[in-house]
């Protein structure tokens, strides 16, 4: 998965994957009885083109046999997305272990499945994004729905507006997307407002929470808590897919955003709750951004791992020391010490009422009055 590479220098480092898997392998996380660590298959051209078109896939194979000749209007070989040989089957790898999760899903031999090198949302039908490819997580959703389920909730928390993956839904009433990020008046790509809600054969089932730049803990999760448990309640689906990326932390390099790990982790934790609760727990978790490759990625997503896998690690458990020797001895810096960032987790329940002088609060209704009526929601008091 690592060869997921576009080169010396550039954000998304494949080193993150590597560094997450031997910390939850640390953990223990791999070895517990009931979870099985598959290797992602190279998804085939038919389930790439359940999401992309022939005619960009065709393109990506081009540029990857020949990263000398980019094609910068599908957005492949740009500052963003470098081409880069193999870069074709490299991006189908990513994707592929997303479709798998789904097949998994439907076949009833998982529950819940993790895919932390997917999560690519930016992805569109015809053009690569904001270091993505292919669109793992839409094609992991239409695999879903092509296998027979009949509504699926797509929930995004990570710092950038899913663009791609609610773009692809964006006129399919069968699939309820919902995003939590950074505002578009301060972050790539500038998109992601209350007033999108889906197209004219779907209103309502596209979601958007657009935070101000500077959200902590509380203020985001008083979002997530006053907006994703009564819609996707509402929407009713039989399948959760999420997207973790966890550049939402307040030491990202490339947002502006202000959670902890722990913020995090509650965030996994509540979709996990919420596939328990909705879809008899099925659910599908992928990875996504998340720029700060030794203090946030591995311990962030090895939390994703550990409540998909139902043994929770507590915050104040101490980072093994086989992983901090590694870090040291490949990075030559120190490794965080704990699991958390030993933050004090609060925030204000909806119920305590709407602050029209609090920027969180604005964004809250504004969403709540744009879609809560379309799911037959009061947005003043559900």
């Amino acid at each position: 998965m690592t060869a997921y590479n576009f080169g010396p220098g550039h954000p998304m480092a494949p080193e993150r994957m590597d560094l997450t898997a031997r910390l939850a392998r640390s953990l223990g996380l791999f070895d517990l009885e009931h979870v099985d660590v598959a290797a992602p298959e190279v998804a085939s051209d038919a389930d790439l083109q359940s999401v992309h078109s022939p005619g960009y896939v065709a393109a990506v194979r081009r540029v990857s046999a020949d990263p000398s000749r980019p094609d910068e209007s599908r957005g492949l070989g740009t500052e963003d997305d470098p081409a880069f040989a193999g870069m074709h089957e490299a991006a189908a790898r990513l994707a592929g272990g997303s479709v798998m999760a789904a097949r998994r899903i439907l076949e009833g031999t998982a529950v819940h499945a993790v895919n932390f090198g997917g999560g690519m949302h930016h992805a569109a039908r015809d053009r690569a994004s904001g270091f993505c490819i292919y669109n793992d997580a839409a094609m992991a959703v239409q695999k879903l729905l092509d296998g027979g389920v009949h509504k699926v909730a797509y929930i995004d928390v990570d710092a950038h507006h899913g663009d791609g993956t609610q773009n692809i839904f964006w006129d399919d009433p069968r699939v309820l997307t919902i995003s939590l990020h950074e505002t578009g008046l301060t972050l790539f790509p500038g998109t992601g407002f209350a007033n999108e809600i889906g197209g004219p054969a779907a209103e309502g089932t596209a979601v958007n929470l657009a935070l101000p730049a500077g959200t902590a803990d509380a203020g985001w999760l008083r979002a997530f808590y006053a907006v994703v448990p009564q819609l996707v309640g509402a929407f009713e689906p039989e399948v959760i897919v999420s997207q973790h990326g966890c550049d939402s932390h307040r030491s990202d390099p490339l947002t502006h955003l202000n959670l902890s790990v722990d913020g995090q982790r509650e965030a996994a934790n509540a979709v996990g709750h919420l596939a328990e609760r909705y879809c008899g727990s099925r659910w599908i978790a992928t990875g996504g951004g998340g720029y700060n490759v030794l203090d946030v990625v591995p311990r962030a997503w090895s939390h994703l791992v550990a409540i998909a896998a139902g043994r929770p690690v507590p915050l104040r458990t101490p980072v093994p020391g086989d992983w901090r020797r590694y870090v040291v001895e490949k990075f030559g810096v120190d490794a965080p010490a704990l699991m958390g960032d030993e933050v004090e987790l609060w925030w204000r329940s909806w119920e305590v009422g709407f602050d029209p002088n609090d920027a969180v609060d604005r964004t809250v209704m504004a969403t709540r009055k744009a879609v809560f009526p379309l799911h037959g929601l009061d947005p003043w008091f559900d």
